[in-house]
């Protein structure tokens, strides 16, 4: 389950953007603004047009942009021929179909809408409205909560093509609340109350699944040191969650992952069935970028209280490293996240696009107490090729290695799996 301007002066000129704008969980969600002027009429008046990957819109301090994005994948995951399992094997999926728009009403508010089309159904993503006044921002509606580096990273602009596997074991996830930051130079902090996902708040989830019964929240916060030291960007975070289940504690609550690729509904590692009462989530995020290098590494803990029985207590981290084999590109960075920056040599303009190589170690443990829900070992390799703006290629292979895992027929629990992921996708 990857936050401000002031109006630009108008330019006759239409140039192609050169930079693209990160996605933090509270973004202001601005598109650039700018008008003409001429023929007599006030530069607010007249409405300019931009090319940003669609249309963008700008009159005076307003301003409108479509968004859109499509991910399509092709994976392979192999396994131990005696784990008969219809899901892994060859699959294929359009992991994201996301449409939308976004703009400005004023010189401090603004605003958010995207529908996307996930697993087989129509989901509201980011659609908020926000203010934004000097370094203060509040965001009110469907938005991240304040989770990890890599969970608020986008996903056209990660490292490799699936997130950490604890950001999706621990359910993270965009939830309806309210959220607030204050950002001075190299300090952010970021502080929220949210209730649950909108689809868990729907009322045909009626019941301890959630609907108008559903009285689950949680408090969640995270604070971020980001200097630059000469050429180095540095980062450096910490996060943590509380929230209480409610009734949704009368249902049941898991921890699980898939085999890397999303495009497989198995879970070869996860625990049993637990009602939860509450959970209390903490990370710790490191992170820096010099020219074509870049490193990052998290860690994080989740404490499930289960309702009649003692606390269990599950972690994740991941450490990363990549690097730029092309001249002049290097990874961006805004807002306490990583962004997307730009080929500097694109393939339209006689150079090869951007080429990155990056490598993960990805670890998991559903251990605790008298629940075995496995580990994982993971390393993955991603090559992402950029050959303009706006358009990505993935090929990412990844080690799994399990103890723990689901049983074979012979009882062995420790076993490994190998991944093939691509994936092409295109942002705007």
């Amino acid at each position: 389950m990857q936050l401000r301007h002031r109006p630009q002066p108008h330019r006759p000129t239409i140039r192609p953007r050169r930079t693209r704008r990160p996605r933090p969980p509270l973004a202001s969600s601005e598109v650039g603004t700018g008008a003409a002027a001429g023929g007599g009429k006030t530069a607010k008046e007249e409405t300019a047009i931009a090319w940003k990957g669609s249309p963008n819109f700008t009159q005076g301090d307003k301003a409108f942009k479509v968004k859109g994005r499509i991910q399509a994948d092709a994976n392979y995951v192999s396994a131990p021929d005696s784990l008969d399992d219809q899901g892994l094997g060859f699959s294929t999926e359009m992991r994201r179909i996301r449409l939308g728009g976004e703009g400005k009403l004023s010189s401090q508010f603004s605003y958010k809408l995207e529908l996307e089309l996930s697993d087989n159904a129509v989901d509201l993503v980011d659609t908020f409205v926000t203010f934004k006044d000097g370094p203060w921002q509040v965001q009110l509606g469907n938005q991240n909560a304040f989770w990890s580096l890599d969970e608020l990273t986008g996903d056209t602009t990660g490292s490799v093509m699936e997130r950490a596997a604890f950001t999706d074991a621990f359910n993270f996830e965009r939830r309806l609340g309210i959220g607030a930051q204050y950002g001075k130079g190299a300090w952010l902090a970021q502080l929220g109350v949210f209730a649950d996902d909108i689809g868990a708040l729907a009322n045909s989830s009626d019941g301890p699944e959630g609907g108008d019964e559903n009285n689950s929240y949680s408090i969640d916060g995270r604070l971020v040191y980001a200097p630059k030291i000469g050429d180095i960007q540095v980062h450096v975070g910490g996060s943590a969650h509380w929230r209480r289940l409610g009734r949704l504690a009368d249902a049941t609550t898991r921890y699980r992952q898939r085999p890397y690729a999303h495009s497989t509904n198995t879970r070869l590692i996860g625990t049993p069935e637990m009602n939860v009462s509450r959970e209390t989530m903490y990370g710790a995020e490191l992170a820096a970028i010099a020219g074509r290098w870049h490193g990052a590494a998290e860690f994080y803990n989740l404490t499930a209280s289960r309702v009649g029985l003692p606390s269990v207590s599950f972690q994740g981290a991941y450490a990363e490293v990549g690097y730029f084999l092309t001249k002049g590109d290097t990874r961006g960075y805004k807002g306490g996240i990583f962004a997307g920056n730009d080929p500097a040599r694109p393939l339209d303009e006689g150079g090869p696009g951007a080429i990155q190589v990056n490598l993960r170690y990805d670890w998991l443990d559903l251990n605790d107490r008298d629940i075995r829900g496995g580990t994982q070992n993971g390393y993955i390799v991603a090559l992402i090729w950029s050959p303009i703006q706006y358009l990505r290629f993935n090929l990412n292979y990844a080690l799994l290695q399990y103890t723990g895992a689901r049983a074979l027929p012979s009882g062995d629990r420790s076993y490994d799996a190998n991944v093939i992921g691509t994936r092409f996708e295109l942002d705007f």
